[in-house]
């Protein structure tokens, strides 16, 4: 099979049941952001140092792919094939985070993203899941999607947070605090 199939060439592309959209529509913008947020907790991935959150994040990376199909298939197709993601999942995210944040010291003010390079590109991981958040709330406005896509990036984003300071923890880099002077 070739990677290109040249049916895109128009600026076109085809959702999961066949039905083709524009390539600038507000799902194909808002799964795409989400496949980039795949992309930038892969390379947390690779500067990771820390099995306990490489095991956490290959996770992550597998339900942003199946949240990725589910936003890729409009209200009324049915395919056998495509998995969503549950409550389960946002309870998962809410007990780590939970877990997590008992091993981290309590926050007492804002800190500036950064630290060690994994918690660094955490950190940027962050700001790209309220992208797709944000995308995921308009999409919810304009077209017909479940609540749980704005849910679940809601609460990954705080997961990926705390998991950014899990990792400055686990390698003993200081977190900066934000300072207003």
């Amino acid at each position: 099979m070739k990677i290109y199939t040249k049916t895109g060439d128009r600026g076109d592309t085809a959702l999961l049941g066949g039905k083709r959209v524009q390539k600038d529509s507000l799902r194909i913008e808002t799964y795409g952001t989400i496949d980039e947020l795949n992309s930038v907790i892969g390379i947390s991935r690779s500067l990771n140092e820390h099995h306990e959150i490489d095991l956490l994040l290959f996770n992550l990376q597998s339900e942003l792919f199946t949240l990725g199909a589910e936003l890729a298939t409009p209200a009324g197709v049915k395919n056998s094939s495509t998995k969503f993601l549950s409550d389960e999942n946002i309870i998962r995210l809410e007990k780590l985070i939970d877990d997590m944040e008992t091993r981290l010291p309590r926050l007492k003010n804002f800190i500036l993203p950064g630290g060690n390079k994994c918690a660094a590109m955490l950190h940027y991981a962050r700001t790209v899941c309220r992208r797709a958040e944000r995308l995921a709330v308009r999409l919810a406005r304009d077209e017909s999607i479940r609540d749980f896509p704005v849910i679940y990036l809601n609460r990954l984003s705080d997961f990926l947070f705390v998991i950014a300071r899990l990792s400055n923890s686990l390698s003993n880099t200081p977190e900066t605090k934000w300072s207003a002077d």
